[in-house]
């Protein structure tokens, strides 16, 4: 039995940023000025072996944490897939680290970054690879879990910790370590990938209440609603990705030629 897997995707300014820092890649999509996605994008994701997506949230000044996630999204679009599926994101999260570096020390910026999290779709099981504190959810039996890994540093005294880790740091200074998993999707199984535009303003209750309330598609717009309406003070990001089953389509025809045809039979 195979899968196919719906999505819903929208990224939102905000009420407070100027800039959309936010960044994201899903079915070939990513945002090439920091432009808003609306309304959400929906979608199937066409996968042959491995399917990626991702969210990134830009850090180091407006221009410069755009820059700096659409790097990265642009390395999960040119994602290749080998034997390895963790070798392969680890590899990405070096790459699109040196990258963003090599831009910072080309153009003189002192610091810039971003969060990567993104989500490896197998044909069997999925991989999991974040670096910084956007999230990853499963949401399975109407409950949510926390399946990604933030990264902080532990500062006393600040209204939020800083990041321990990110996308953007000199492999003179600390050599990143992204935390990765692997594990296997079920039928029904939904994954939230979200920058912290939305946990920072929506809490986990009403996260899972409003999946399991809403229309797939729909609920990716309350969602982002719901952020704003709570404050919107950074740039919301999400992705919400559903498994489901798909037949096979050789079973389909025999069972519709063979009832079709008795259907026939006891009608005439």
């Amino acid at each position: 039995m195979g899968y196919k897997i719906q999505y819903a995707l929208c990224s939102h300014i905000g009420k407070i940023r100027t800039v959309n820092q936010d960044n994201f890649y899903c079915d070939d999509l990513y945002m090439n000025e920091g432009r808003d996605i609306q309304p959400p994008i929906s979608g199937y994701l066409h996968k042959k072996d491995t399917a990626l997506v991702g969210v990134f949230d830009g850090m180091g000044g407006e221009q410069c944490g755009e820059i700096a996630s659409l790097i990265a999204a642009r390395y999960a679009a040119g994602y290749s897939t080998g034997k390895d599926t963790v070798d392969d994101l680890l590899l990405f999260c070096r790459n699109a680290n040196r990258e963003i570096c090599n831009y910072a020390d080309d153009n003189r910026i002192s610091s810039m970054g971003t969060t990567a999290a993104v989500l490896a779709f197998g044909k069997k099981d999925i991989v999991l690879c974040n670096v910084g504190d956007s999230k990853i959810f499963r949401i399975a039996d109407k409950k949510i879990e926390q399946i990604s890994q933030d990264h902080y540093a532990s500062v006393p005294y600040t209204r939020k910790p800083l990041l321990s880790q990110n996308l953007g740091i000199p492999e003179s200074e600390m050599i990143i370590e992204p935390y990765v998993a692997v594990g296997q999707y079920n039928n029904e199984d939904i994954y939230l990938i979200c920058s912290d535009g939305l946990t920072d303003m929506v809490s986990t209750d009403e996260i899972l209440s409003i999946i399991l309330n809403s229309e797939f598609e729909e609920s990716v717009h309350i969602l982002q609603d719901k952020a704003l309406e709570n404050g919107g003070r950074d740039n919301i990001t999400i992705i919400l990705c559903k498994i489901q089953e798909e037949k096979n389509a050789f079973g389909r025809w025999i069972v519709n030629k063979v009832f079709g045809d008795r259907r026939g039979t006891e009608n005439g």
